[in-house]
């Protein structure tokens, strides 16, 4: 497995609940910038769509050697789900107000996977809460190294 992006920014503006492994219909241009790593994700959603989930506002760069048909960058893509995750997915968007955003991008046996992940918005004040517990624990990671 070969991690082309993170969205490090997810768990500092949400929490994170499901992950759901997924495919993604690209088109030739695309792969070959997937695969240089020329992937952004920070502001993409995902939305469900009769009965299909697409992933908005993903930006993967023209690629160099393109041609005329290039790609363009940040068209809306299709994921690729099993239809009892997706109407599993439909019945917790509905019950609650969550929010689906992608957080990995990755290659697995030369085929690009997406891991999406229902997650919940965080208030101002727990994100302070979650950098004064993040200090906290490194803190106490130091103190234990310079004892040991």
């Amino acid at each position: 497995m070969k991690i082309i992006t993170k969205n490090k920014k997810a768990s500092h503006e949400y929490f994170l609940l499901d992950k759901y492994e997924c495919g993604i219909v690209l088109k030739g241009t695309e792969i070959k910038s997937v695969r240089t790593a020329k992937v952004s994700i920070v502001d993409a959603y995902a939305r469900v769509r009769n009965g299909e989930i697409f992933i908005v506002n993903m930006h993967i760069s023209k690629y160099n050697h393109g041609n005329l048909f290039n790609h363009q960058e940040k068209r809306t893509r299709k994921l690729l789900l099993h239809k009892k995750e997706i109407i599993r997915i439909t019945n917790k968007l509905a019950k609650e107000p969550l929010t689906l955003i992608p957080t990995l991008v990755y290659l697995e046996k030369g085929l690009c996977k997406v891991e999406i992940t229902l997650a919940k918005g965080k208030k101002n004040y727990d994100k302070r809460q979650s950098l004064k517990e993040k200090d906290a624990l490194k803190r106490a990671q130091q103190t234990l190294k310079e004892r040991y």
